[in-house]
């Protein structure tokens, strides 16, 4: 049948409690530093998508003239 549970020593107790909230801890304080990282790349990839934003509706802006004078000449009687 089943043998009765053994005594677990204090001393590994208190390890394994220690050790527990040692972990606890190291984890908060590098979800933190990770955190504030995060932020400072988010804010950088802000201010790249604002320019970014500006690139491709001044490239849109371009097509759509271009495709404007295509379509303007295609339209044009021939002689």
């Amino acid at each position: 049948m089943s043998q009765a549970p053994v005594r677990v020593s204090p001393l590994i107790k208190l390890g394994r409690w220690s050790l527990l909230l040692v972990g606890i801890a190291y984890g908060a304080a590098h979800q933190s530093r990770l955190s504030k990282k995060e932020e400072k790349v988010r804010e950088i990839e802000l201010q790249q998508k604002v320019v970014r934003d500006a690139k491709l509706a001044e490239e849109k802006k371009r097509a759509s003239e271009a495709e404007a004078r295509a379509l303007a000449e295609l339209s044009k009687p021939r002689a």
